[in-house]
């Protein structure tokens, strides 16, 4: 596929996936999120860790409105079916890390695409919100989903109904993201969790993600019998008899991600 709205690279196991349409936010167009449901794809096969970042001073500020007229008769059913939904699963469904770079303003459906991502860390200058209610919709593109899990059903009812905005600093203190960082450090710190998760044992890292996004559907019995079989999978793994042999030898670890 031909990127016109984002733009993708690959460097030592990091893909990196940026959002560029800088002059409306980042705003998420029909467009958009074919790129980016293609781009993860790719990136979940060629690389070790994924990374979405925005330009200019946004993250992502949410669904494209466009003209006013077109908005107000977008069928929001259809475009949430068949347009978001592959974009929000090529995440969650995503073999590999993934993590949400935030750069700036993340709003709407900007917000919740950042949520959906396995590790978010923001600038400290930015700031998420439900803005939603501010023209008569509810939290969607997994907003609903996410923000009970993360916050809570207090914090994440008042998110909704308010539409307030939620300081980087604010979302970190809740357990809504990772980490707030400094705003001059923020490009080397989520270069270097990034280039981290990309050295790491990524056949582990996939079975954590499939274990802790099911922990909410099951009860301790359960949840125990997946454990079990998910560590039986990564004791067959390349990277588990690496890890042994240099602990061992009181070596770091070369893991291979298989």
């Amino acid at each position: 596929m031909q990127y016109e709205t984002i733009t993708y690279e690959i460097a030592e196991d990091v893909a990196v996936i940026t959002l560029s349409r800088a002059d409306v936010m980042n705003a998420l167009n029909t467009q958009m999120r074919a790129e980016i449901t293609h781009a993860v794809q790719e990136a979940g096969r060629a690389a070790r860790v994924v990374v979405l970042t925005g330009t200019g001073r946004a993250f992502c500020s949410g669904q494209d409105l466009g003209d006013r007229e077109t908005a107000a008769n977008m069928d929001l059913e259809r475009v949430l079916r068949d347009e978001y939904e592959p974009m929000l699963n090529a995440i969650t469904d995503c073999p590999v890390p993934t993590i949400a770079a935030v750069n700036g303003a993340a709003a709407g459906a900007g917000a919740n695409l950042a949520l959906v991502h396995d590790v978010v860390i923001a600038t400290e200058s930015a700031f998420f919100m439900q803005a939603f209610t501010r023209i008569g919709l509810i939290p969607d593109a997994g907003g609903t989903w996410a923000l009970p899990r993360q916050m809570g059903l207090a914090k994440a009812m008042g998110a909704a109904l308010f539409a307030d905005r939620i300081s980087a600093r604010q979302a970190d203190e809740m357990g809504m993201i990772w980490e707030a960082v400094p705003d001059a450090e923020f490009e080397a710190v989520w270069q270097a969790r990034a280039a981290y998760l990309a050295k790491g044992p990524t056949e582990a890292y996939a079975r954590i993600k499939t274990a802790l996004r099911g922990a909410f559907e099951n009860d301790l019995a359960a949840q125990l019998r997946v454990e079990s079989r998910l560590q039986g999978e990564c004791g067959k793994t390349r990277d588990f008899k690496e890890g042994i042999v240099a602990f061992l030898e009181k070596r770091p670890p070369h893991f291979e991600g298989r």
